[in-house]
């Protein structure tokens, strides 16, 4: 059973390619380089060098979602493109639950960040059960830093942030959780595309043809902030 997953939802380009419980092969860049060029001979890289023919696969793990428009949209086109012309199960996963599965060894709260400018994130909130499975304990969403930070402070409970873009909000995260933020090194702030594989053996499968990224509408969250920004100037 080989599975194959591709992650494109952020500067991030990961690939895996697991056989049953072992993981055979990754790749993984984060540059800033165009990854709708660079995609398919990765995979045809990967596939090659360990020694798999693509009617090998018997499934595809594709990041859903959120995060870059144009990156989550390539991602998904090419697993849905490859999931079809095999004939094999199509799996999405979202894209903040494959980088919260970096933190197995922390036992609170996991909070994964992508930063989406003018002050808002896509976050979630997760944390390892005491059977080691990734559980989602508030569902992703794209909102204002300050107010998510309000809300996390309630649980009064240590919390990992981690994420490439965590650094961007750092200052403001201690400054509201003070000694309950912790936060991750950096080499767990990439997100793995071997965790990604993992976490969709445990996703049922997706129908391919209505199969559509999660980019989690910005409306919402816009509009709070818009709101925010008037009554902060009455």
């Amino acid at each position: 059973m080989k599975v194959l997953a591709i992650d494109t939802s952020n500067e991030i380009l990961g690939l895996s390619l697991i056989n049953h419980d072992k993981v055979i092969g990754e790749y993984s860049t984060n540059v800033n380089k165009n990854h709708s060029i660079r995609l398919m001979p990765a995979i045809e890289h990967l596939l090659k060098d360990c020694q798999t023919t693509p009617d090998e696969l018997t499934k595809i793990v594709v990041a859903e979602g959120p995060g870059s428009y144009t990156g989550v949209r390539i991602g998904v086109t090419v697993a849905k493109l490859m999931a079809w012309s095999l004939s094999i199960p199509l799996i999405g996963v979202s894209s903040l639950a494959a980088l919260a599965a970096n933190a197995h060894h922390f036992s609170g709260y996991i909070c994964p960040l992508f930063d989406a400018r003018r002050g808002l994130v896509y976050t979630g909130l997760y944390r390892y059960g005491a059977d080691h499975v990734l559980q989602q304990v508030q569902t992703d969403t794209n909102t204002l830093v300050d107010d998510w930070l309000d809300e996390l402070v309630e649980l009064r409970e240590p919390i990992l942030f981690i994420g490439n873009d965590v650094s961007i909000h750092r200052e403001i995260i201690t400054k509201k959780l003070g000694g309950y933020a912790c936060f991750s090194t950096i080499a767990q702030n990439n997100p793995r595309a071997s965790e990604l594989a993992v976490l969709g053996n445990q996703y049922a499968e997706r129908d391919i043809h209505s199969f559509t990224p999660n980019y989690i509408r910005l409306v919402e969250a816009e509009a709070k902030w818009l709101e925010k920004q008037v009554k902060d100037h009455d």
